[in-house]
Parts: structure tokens; C-alpha cells; sequence
């Protein structure tokens, strides 16, 4: 096939990717939707239970009572409380599986992204080098990253209430991918011409991935914060998913990788400066956006570490540095003129 047709076949399969995203996209939705189902079923057998063991008690203390004055050895009945058997808050389901709805966007995810890489390596092939040299193509590879960093993850700790962010995510970057930054396949400026590319632009991706995961669990904690303190009604399947300290707690760990990749990142396209035009730094305004963001998650990581930012105040800084992170691509790249405009647009 020539350069042209793989090109072509890596389009369409973006596409294709998209179209099984949007599917395991719908299926999240209706499992976050099952939720909220099942949180109000609990919460009405949690009512009829309580109702009940009042009822209980009062006739305990009326039979107690009556047994004390009356004097005849009366047998009492008791009355038995049976206790549901729950899984803990943010698990699966009391049955320790996911729902059916669940397991099909996981599939459909897991699909999507086979046809996800497909287009990747199709383009990376025509190009004949690493497929993340413009804009079009750092945001095919970065969305099948982020993609892959979240099935990855979720073998350790479980994410699945995350799934309809993730897809959702992922269909919005790549449409604007597509329909506003897309290009043809062109060789490689001068400068791209070098090794750095594959591990600077690559870890990167790496970081904004982890960060994208630690802005959705942000996101998550001050909807649930607001809930654990009877400041917000409604959104029931919030009541599924872990406590606000613990989303916290894995904001703060994900965005912590994130945070030691950006910093390699920071620190090797230095040197790659160095060896491409002779300078470390030259206040470049890629260069100065790729600093800002390193401040903000660094200062997000020092005062939840050493100053006892907690809660709301921490989970504000993650998603304040994603929001850079974005910025720094869609914008930076785009209206800001520098050394490092190799948007392709």
C-alpha cells in the first residue's frame, strides 16, 4: 500500500475507533444510570428496614413490659433483623462483578482501542517515523494512550465508574483532532529530526495521560465532598462510588506519575533544545507553558504533602493543571507563535 492509502486506512479507522468508543460510551452512561437505580432501591429498603426495627423495639419494650407486670411465664417471640451483605462503597456491585452494562463499555473499550492503534500504526507507517510529530497525530496517540493508561490502571484499583469520562474524553479530543487539526502526512522539519522525538514528545503523552485520569477523580471528589456534606441532592450513583478522601487520595497518586513524567519531559526537551538550537532554555512560549504546568503540579503536590491541602482546595489545583495542560495544546499551539510551532496546521 502506498503512503497516501495508509493514510487514508488510518483515518477511517479513527473513525471506526470512535464509533465503538461512542457505544462503550452509552453503555457507562446506562451503568452510572443503574446506579442511581440501585442506590434508590437501597435507600428505600434501608427506609422500610429502619421502620421496621422501630417497629421492633416497641413491641420488645411493650412485651417486656407487660411480661414484668403480668407474671405468667409467657414464651416471647423475637424478632429477627436480617443485614444485606453490601460491598464496600465504589466496588462493582454486592456481588463483586460489574454490571452487565459495564462489562460491555469495557469490552467495546477494549475494542475500540485494538482499532484505536490500528490507525496509529497505520499512520506512523506511511509517515515512516513515530506517529506524534504535529497536532493531528499527538492527539490520535495521546487519546489511545489515555485509553490504555486507564484499562492499565484499573488492573490495580478500580476505575469503573470512570469509563463514561474516559470514552467521553476521548471522543471529544479525537472529533477535534479530526475535523480542525487534521493534515496529510508531510516529512519531518529539521528539527523533529532526532531521537529526542520518540522520548520526549512520547513521555509527555505519558504524563498527560495520568493527568487526564487524576482531573476526572478530582472532578469526581468535589461532586462527593459536596454530597458527604449535604450540599448537593440528587445524582444518587454518587452514593456507589468511594468516599470524597479516598478519590482524593487517588487524584493525588495518579497525578504524582503524571507529575514525575512531565518533570522528565520538562528536563529532556532541555537538552533537546540544547542540541537543536544551541540553548537550554530561550523563553520559548511552548517552553514557558510546559513550566507553568510543571509549577502547578508541583505546588498541587507540595501543599497537599507538607501544608495539609485537603479536600476541595487540592482537587481545584488538579483540574486548574490539566485545564493548563489543554490549554498548552489547543491554544499554545495553535495562536502562539514560537519555536515549537510545529502544529502542522
Amino acid at each position: 500500500m502506498t503512503a497516501a492509502e495508509l493514510a487514508s486506512f488510518s483515518l477511517v479507522a479513527t473513525y471506526s475507533a470512535m464509533a465503538v468508543y461512542t457505544i462503550a460510551f452509552v453503555a457507562y452512561a446506562l451503568d452510572l444510570a443503574k446506579r442511581s437505580g440501585d442506590a434508590q432501591l437501597r435507600a428505600t429498603a434501608d427506609e422500610r428496614a429502619a421502620a421496621a426495627a422501630s417497629a421492633g423495639s416497641a413491641t420488645a419494650v411493650a412485651g417486656s413490659s407487660a411480661g414484668a407486670s403480668g407474671g405468667s411465664g409467657s414464651s416471647g417471640s423475637g424478632s429477627t433483623i436480617v443485614l444485606e451483605r453490601r460491598a464496600p462503597a465504589g466496588q462493582p456491585s454486592s456481588s463483586g462483578r460489574p454490571s452487565a452494562f459495564q462489562r460491555v463499555g469495557t469490552a467495546m473499550v477494549v475494542l475500540g482501542l485494538a482499532v484505536h492503534l490500528a490507525a496509529v500504526v497505520t499512520r506512523g507507517v506511511a509517515a515512516e517515523r513515530v506517529p506524534w510529530a504535529n497536532m493531528f497525530e499527538f492527539a490520535l496517540t495521546g487519546t489511545a494512550i489515555i485509553v490504555g493508561v486507564y484499562l492499565v490502571v484499573r488492573l490495580f484499583v478500580y476505575l469503573g465508574y470512570l469509563g463514561a469520562y474516559v470514552t467521553g474524553l476521548t471522543l471529544i479530543l479525537l472529533g477535534v483532532a479530526t475535523v480542525h487539526y487534521y493534515v496529510d502526512v508531510v516529512p519531518l522539519p529539521p528539527a523533529l529530526q532526532s531521537a529526542w522525538l520518540v522520548i520526549h514528545v512520547l513521555v509527555a503523552i505519558l504524563a498527560t495521560a495520568f493527568f487526564a485520569l487524576a482531573a476526572g477523580l478530582s472532578a469526581l471528589q468535589l461532586v462527593q465532598a459536596k454530597r458527604e456534606q449535604a450540599q448537593l441532592t440528587g445524582l444518587r450513583f454518587m452514593s456507589t462510588l468511594p468516599g470524597a478522601a479516598r478519590l482524593e487520595d487517588l487524584a493525588y497518586r495518579v497525578a504524582l506519575v503524571g507529575f514525575v513524567l512531565w518533570t522528565f519531559t520538562l528536563a529532556a526537551g532541555a537538552v533537546w533544545a540544547e542540541r537543536a538550537w544551541g540553548r537550554y532554555w530561550g523563553w520559548d512560549t511552548k517552553e514557558v507553558w510546559t513550566f507553568i504546568i510543571w509549577v502547578l503540579y508541583a505546588g498541587y503536590i507540595h501543599a497537599r504533602a507538607t501544608r495539609g491541602w485537603r479536600g476541595s482546595r487540592s482537587s481545584w489545583l488538579s483540574i486548574v493543571g490539566f485545564a493548563a495542560v489543554l490549554f498548552n495544546f489547543g491554544v499554545v499551539n495553535v495562536f502562539f507563535k514560537g519555536l515549537h510551532a510545529y502544529s502542522g496546521l
